[in-house]
Order: C-alpha cells, then sequence, then structure tokens
C-alpha cells in the first residue's frame, strides 16, 4: 500500500443512462489514490450491484453506503458494506428499500447514526438508521415533495435530487429539481426523524431546476447549482434556525455558450474557490470566493478533458481536484494552485466504465479531518 495513501471509491450506472451498450460497469471500482502527486491505480472491483451512483462514508470510515439508483417495479435500494482497508475490499452488510424510487444522493450525519437519501424518479426524501454494526434498519421515514414547475419536460413532478445535512446537523437540505425548491428538514436527533421547517421550503427562480449543493466551510452560506438553468446560487444560511435567504446568482457557462446541464459544486478546504460542473460545455466553471463565502466572482474554465462531468471531488488536502466524466468513461486527476484557484491536469487518468461519484477515505487514518472556517 506504499503508493497511495487514500483510497477512493467510484460509483457508477451498471444499466439505464448508458452510452456504450457494449460496455458494462461492475458496480463499486475501488482506486488507490496517491495525494501527493494525484496518481490513481486500480485495486478491485466490487460487488455487482444495479446502479450503485452515488456513495457515502461513514465518519469512521468503516462503512460505505450505496444507493441502487432503481426505477422500476423493484424500487430504489440503499446498501451498506463493511470496508476492509487491509484487502482492498468492500463485504456487504445488508440492503434495504428507500420506499421510493430512483434515489440519486445519500448522505451519514457526523454521528454515523442516519444515513439521507434523496429519491429523483420518487420525488421524496428518505431517512434510515443506521445500527451499531453498520447495518440500515428497514424501518424507514420516507417524506414525499409535493409541486411541479414550468419545464414541461423535467417539471411535471418533484424530483428530489440530493440530501444535504448542515454543518451543525440540525437541518437537511434538499434541492428538488422538478419544483425549484430547496426543502428544509429539522433533524431530531433524539428521535432520528425528519420534521419540515418552517418555513418548508425556499424557492428559486422558474425554470432553474436546482440538483446539488454546498455549505461554506464557515457554515454560514450556501450554494446551490441549478442543473436546468446553468446558474449557482449565493444564499446566507442560519444553522440556528434553518433560514435560507438569496443574495447572488451567476451564470456556470461563458456568454456565447448555451447548452445547459450542470451537475456538481464543491468549494476548496479553504473556501477560498468553488467550482461547478458542466455537461455538454465538458468543464468545471471556477469563481473566486469573495466577502467571506458571499460573493462569486467567474474567472475561469478548465475543460475536464472528456465528456460529461457527472461529479468531481477536492482532496482532503485541497492540492487535487478529481473529474469523473460519465460518458468517456475515465478520471482525470488536476493540481489546485491554492493562490490563484487554477486548475492543471496532473497528466494522470483511470479509465473506469461511466463513472458517476467518487468518495475517498485514508488508508492509515480513519476519520478525515473536518476544516471549519470562522
Amino acid at each position: 500500500m506504499e503508493n497511495f495513501d487514500y483510497f477512493a471509491f467510484i460509483g457508477t450506472y451498471t444499466k439505464g443512462n448508458v452510452v456504450n451498450q457494449g460496455l458494462e460497469s461492475k458496480g463499486i471500482y475501488i482506486l488507490g489514490y496517491n495525494s501527493k502527486n494525484g496518481e490513481l491505480n486500480l485495486l478491485n472491483t466490487a460487488l455487482e450491484k444495479d446502479n450503485p451512483s452515488f456513495l457515502s462514508i461513514s465518519p469512521d470510515g468503516k462503512y460505505l453506503y450505496s444507493v441502487g439508483e432503481i426505477d422500476d417495479e423493484r424500487g430504489g435500494a440503499l446498501s451498506a458494506y463493511s470496508i476492509d482497508k487491509k484487502n482492498a475490499s468492500i463485504s456487504i452488510i445488508n440492503s434495504i428499500s428507500t420506499g421510493s424510487s430512483g434515489p440519486c444522493h445519500l448522505m451519514t450525519d457526523s454521528s454515523g447514526s442516519i444515513l439521507l437519501a434523496a429519491n429523483y424518479a420518487g420525488g421524496a426524501s428518505t431517512l434510515a438508521k443506521i445500527n451499531n454494526d453498520g447495518s440500515l434498519d428497514d424501518d424507514v421515514q420516507v417524506i414525499n415533495h409535493q409541486g411541479s414547475s414550468i419545464n414541461p419536460e423535467r417539471q411535471m413532478e418533484p424530483h428530489a435530487h440530493s440530501i444535504n445535512i448542515s454543518p451543525s446537523g440540525n437541518y437537511a437540505l434538499v434541492p428538488d429539481l422538478g419544483t425549484d425548491k430547496v426543502v428544509i428538514y429539522k433533524i431530531d436527533k433524539v428521535t432520528k426523524k425528519l420534521e419540515p421547517h418552517d418555513p418548508p421550503f425556499v424557492k428559486v427562480t422558474p425554470g432553474m431546476g436546482p440538483r446539488h449543493l454546498e455549505f461554506h466551510p464557515n457554515g454560514k452560506v450556501v450554494y446551490v447549482i441549478h442543473e436546468l438553468g446553468a446558474h449557482i446560487s449565493v444564499f446566507d444560511f442560519d444553522d440556528q434556525n434553518g433560514n435560507l435567504s438569496e443574495i447572488q446568482t451567476i451564470s456556470t457557462l461563458p456568454s456565447n455558450y448555451d447548452q445547459k446541464s450542470c451537475a456538481d459544486i464543491h468549494i476548496s478546504p479553504d473556501g477560498k474557490y468553488l467550482y461547478g460542473s458542466n455537461r455538454g460545455h465538458d468543464s468545471l466553471a471556477i469563481y473566486k470566493v469573495l466577502e467571506n463565502g458571499r460573493k462569486l466572482e467567474n474567472i475561469d474554465f478548465q475543460s475536464t478533458l472528456g465528456k460529461t462531468p457527472r461529479n468531481f471531488a477536492i482532496d482532503p488536502d485541497g492540492n487535487f481536484l478529481l473529474a469523473a466524466n460519465q460518458d468517456s468513461n475515465d478520471i482525470f486527476t488536476f493540481n489546485v494552485n491554492k493562490e490563484s484557484g487554477m486548475l492543471n491536469p496532473t497528466g494522470f487518468k483511470i479509465s473506469i466504465p461511466y463513472p458517476v461519484c467518487i468518495k475517498s477515505v485514508s488508508y492509515t487514518h480513519q476519520t478525515l479531518p473536518t476544516k471549519r472556517i470562522v
């Protein structure tokens, strides 16, 4: 294991949402990641689950969780795995139903006691309790979203697209692409239940289609990337009362480009630069973060060197960015210039069928550090 210091788990599509029917994914891929130079190497291929597209790792680094992004009569699934770092492998613990369909995003809380999931096809949020052995309790809470918006092809019903726990662990924020809302839930840490917040949501500009969300390290600002509108909205966030107030919206694309399809959003650990992925344009929009997180300034666009950048990740030290290109079946790594925010290709690339999600865990240390900027 001397050639790497992190494991990178890659969630993929195994069926549907694929452009090359002759290429098949095996499910979850386990890579070795060298945080000194950005190199990736394939270590193992995990279980052949249906569409384990999005992943989450427990705070202690012992367990991995995946969605089963299924929207047929079987319904969506959540799976729990134990991580064997010595053998670079994972073993299934159990799988449960989400109580809805098409789960596309999930996240554990900081205590590792609950798992939240967003169901795109079903338009619902799911909460599952995590047992002491890492397994998932099948007595899940499901809350169906309500509403629609103006896009006749994508917004005739709710489509919860991600679920994000606030830094305090008191709230869950759910961008719903179908309703043009960010739905807000209070997390009851005693009962381990979601409760609708008052107000229960904040609206965005009609037709935007909110998809993913990121918190500034100071915990006081939230960034929402809009898939349909190709913009990022900036919100003041009060983690004591759960309220969101929009203060800026900025485009993710050059002014002369109009194919809109955003995907993912992440901020550097020091809170100085924000990045958003553009499918079609196949780029990462780069923003300088100003005014304690409350203002964005677009400074550049970086090609992801592949097609359809679905997800990307910034390593815990902020030195490298890993970009997963779903339709060219590859992951490229980029050196992050911490002074300018610019990205430079490292020359390292790895081929993975239909990569959708990248999650990493330290090989030598159980829990990755959480950096908080006040």
